[in-house]
């Protein structure tokens, strides 16, 4: 392990283990395209396996087995991947899982295996579901007594996994890294409008219980005195917008909240240029990149307690937050009625750029988890 000494003194050999990578383009793969890309600037020696299929990317291993479905897994893939470490010999394995991630735990197993410090993000928020399915594989497999470390991307996120892994696994917080620079509000005042604008942007799919995020907005326009116009903009595009069209044609609210399905990044800034308050009403939102866009834009951010948007929006400072959806209507109601509330956090979030996710700390967090993990290792030895 002497060479695994040397790690914070310069150039670290990382090798990710990820089910999903390039050319898919989810939450998790762009997360760790974009970290392997700022690993390599920062000058470190960075490659990738993953059982994604697609084309030939330098540096990127693809371990990939005929599956129904193309499902990024493989049978065979501990052994793939223990033979990829030990010819590779890495300083660090970065493993990188969702909720379930067959193939990332495969790399967990190939760096135990091959003697290799191991770091595992959790890219999730573990429901009572998830939690249950890894107190199995403790014990099963005893995975707490592999010396992993754990990194997840928010307080809110590391709570569960704690819980599960017990205290000899080390879990830390390292947020996304994100390129907030395109994210700045416009120099000079926003824009005044008659109405309060309500946005909020994400995929429209079951799980996160959109119509939820409508009868949020009902109920908020109920408490709001009609002589105070309301309008909502809803970004994104999935399998619940019909419902969510239904929903809203049923209630008499298409007049007033739009669906106007996926934007880009330059068409969501622009939105959030004309917008006055931003809601992110998911309870398991492990982190919350639109609501940290949003916070950027210079928006009062209204979301859960209980969520990952915790960590960069304390409550009364940057918006405002609830434990219920009930809270949260309160919370929207209280912002259209309350301009000078309003708009106080919105020039404090204009003011103040969000210190969550940039990258030199991010890069600065993943290289303490590689050296804990490395001394774990040795200890080990």
């Amino acid at each position: 392990m002497e060479a695994h000494a040397q790690i914070s003194l310069g150039g670290v050999r990382i090798f990710h283990v990820s089910d999903c990578y390039l050319p898919r383009l989810g939450g998790i793969e762009v997360q760790v395209a974009d970290l392997v890309r700022m690993q390599r600037e920062a000058g470190h020696e960075v490659s990738v396996a993953t059982a994604t299929r697609g084309e030939a990317l330098p540096g990127v291993h693809r371990i990939v087995a005929r599956m129904p479905f193309d499902l990024p897994v493989h049978p065979f893939g501990v052994g793939h991947l223990t033979r990829r470490i030990t010819s590779i010999r890495p300083d660090v394995v970065h493993v990188h899982t969702g909720a379930v991630s067959p193939f990332a735990w495969m790399g967990v197993r190939a760096a135990a295996r091959a003697g290799v410090p191991c770091v595992v993000t959790v890219h999730s928020m573990w429901d009572p579901v998830t939690r249950g399915v890894y107190r199995l594989l403790r014990l099963g497999f005893g995975w707490q007594r592999w010396r992993l470390v754990a990194t997840t991307v928010s307080n809110a996120a590391a709570v569960p996994i704690r819980a599960v892994a017990g205290p000899g696994v080390p879990v830390r917080v390292v947020s996304n890294g994100l390129d907030l620079s395109g994210w700045a509000p416009p120099p000079g005042a926003p824009p005044r409008h008659s109405d309060v604008h309500i946005v909020a942007v994400g995929r429209l799919a079951p799980r996160k219980q959109p119509v939820r995020l409508l009868k949020l907005l009902q109920a908020a326009r109920e408490r709001v005195p009609a002589r105070i116009p309301m309008r909502a903009t809803i970004v994104g595009d999935g399998p619940a917008r019909g419902q969510m069209e239904r929903f809203l044609a049923r209630h008499g609210m298409a007049g007033w909240v739009s669906l106007p399905g996926r934007y880009t990044r330059e068409q969501i800034a622009k939105v959030l240029e004309s917008a006055d308050v931003f809601v992110a009403p998911a309870p398991r939102e492990s982190f919350g990149i639109a609501a940290l866009e949003a916070r950027a834009a210079g928006l009062p951010v209204v979301a859960r307690a209980q969520s990952g948007v915790a960590d960069f929006v304390a409550s009364g400072t940057e918006g405002l937050l609830g434990r219920t959806l009930g809270d949260l209507a309160r919370a929207v109601a209280r912002l259209c009625e309350d301009t000078e509330l309003r708009e106080s956090i919105a020039a404090h979030n204009r003011a103040t750029p969000p210190a969550a996710g940039s990258w030199p700390s991010v890069l600065a967090g993943f290289d303490g988890a590689y050296e804990q993990a490395v001394s774990l290792r040795s200890g080990a030895a």
